[in-house]
């Protein structure tokens, strides 16, 4: 699928696996036709800066970017055309969104150390950032009953949050390095996460131990 003009960073699925959503460094969000690989529609345009993670609201009908521009945005994912002014509230680049399972709200995660739930109508913020991470929070997820969320920092952590109050649920999990990604189980017992250490951890929510570590190990080969 060819269209983007720079680094494309972000991809996802529409829930019923008929388009896929791209965001990429050119600024621009993409939906395109995931079984012919036409693109589906004109760019989304509207971002001031890279845009770095993109995902479907669960009905399909929505897609949600978080952007360089320090701004979040909700765009009609049929017409391309935005839906209401860009959510502001973070003071550095919004690294990772992602949409609650009844797509009333949002959540985003930012270089500016917080983490943000939002109305996903209004824009509106939904209680004041979480704040606990003392470095870049680069990725969040919800988990599948809209309750926790979880998010992982470059202050080698990963936290897990009443989704409502903002409250940290127990402690920070710790035992990576810097982290880039994190996702709940689908019965929101575990949490896998992904670190620049070179392992995949998953962690019982239950007392915060690291169940599982896998390595990732790279192997050189010089042939003469």
């Amino acid at each position: 699928m060819q269209g983007h003009s720079d680094i494309v960073t972000s991809v996802a699925f529409s829930p019923d696996g008929e388009r896929i959503v791209s965001g990429s460094h050119d600024r621009t969000v993409r939906v395109w036709n995931a079984r012919t690989g036409a693109p589906e529609r004109d760019p989304f345009q509207g971002h001031s800066h890279w845009v770095t993670s993109v995902a479907f609201s669960p009905d399909g009908e929505k897609i949600v970017s978080g952007a360089y521009d320090n701004t979040v945005r909700v765009w009609n994912a049929r017409s391309g055309a935005p839906e209401g002014d860009p959510f502001q509230g973070h003071s550095y680049w919004v690294t990772s969104v992602a949409f609650s399972p009844d797509g009333k709200r949002i959540v985003s995660g930012s270089y500016d150390n917080t983490v943000r739930v939002w109305n996903g109508r209004t824009g509106a913020p939904e209680g004041d950032p979480f704040h606990g991470h003392s470095n870049y929070v680069t990725s969040v997820a919800f988990s599948s009953d809209g309750e926790r969320i979880v998010s992982g920092s470059y202050d080698s952590t990963v936290r897990v949050w009443n989704a409502r109050t903002g409250a940290p649920e127990g402690h920070s999990l710790q035992g990576h390095g810097n982290i880039a990604s994190v996702s709940f189980s689908l019965d929101g017992k575990r949490i896998v996460s992904g670190s620049s250490d070179n392992t995949v951890r998953v962690w019982s929510i239950q007392n915060g131990d690291s169940i599982k570590v896998f390595y990732i190990i790279w192997l050189y080969s010089n042939l003469l």
